[in-house]
Order: C-alpha cells, then sequence, then structure tokens
C-alpha cells in the first residue's frame, strides 16, 4: 500500500488533534491524525497539488497508546510443504 506523510499545519485546531498531532497519514483517501510516525522503509518527496509529503510503500501498523504510526516493508510468508 502507498502511504502519503504530511505535517498536520492546522493541528491544535478544532476536528484536526491536539497540538501534539504533527503529523497526516494518508492511505488512499484515509487520513491518519499521530503524534509520531517511523519510517521503516525507504521514502521520497512527492508533490500533491501545492503539498509536499513523503511518500513510502509498506505496511501500516498504529499503536493508539502511543499516538504512534510506523510504516514497515510488506512480509511474504513462505509455506514449505515436506515431500514424502
Amino acid at each position: 500500500m502507498k502511504y502519503l506523510i504530511r505535517f498536520n499545519k492546522s493541528r491544535g485546531q478544532q476536528g484536526r488533534g491536539s497540538v501534539d498531532h504533527a503529523w497526516r497519514v494518508f492511505e488512499g483517501y484515509q487520513e491518519y491524525l499521530c503524534k509520531h510516525v517511523k519510517i521503516n522503509v525507504p521514502c521520497q518527496s512527492e508533490r500533491t497539488g501545492e503539498d509536499w509529503n513523503m511518500a513510502c510503500m509498506g505496511v501500516m501498523k498504529i499503536d493508539k497508546d502511543t499516538s504512534t504510526i510506523t510504516i514497515e516493508a510488506e512480509t511474504v510468508t513462505a509455506s514449505l510443504t515436506e515431500k514424502n
């Protein structure tokens, strides 16, 4: 999945998280606000209209206790079959 990460310029305003919710993470059209972002995959800058983003591919994990979103590499699980 592709993710776009952008600084939350409207943080602290009504409906835009507290002043500590510094990041906006977009998964398609779904937006998540969080205090911390960890990006454990390669990323690049990308422009969307007037806004600049950090763009990356991976899997998003959300830790609601710390308000942290982590983007990690997608893992492929291999299935091994024993042959008799």
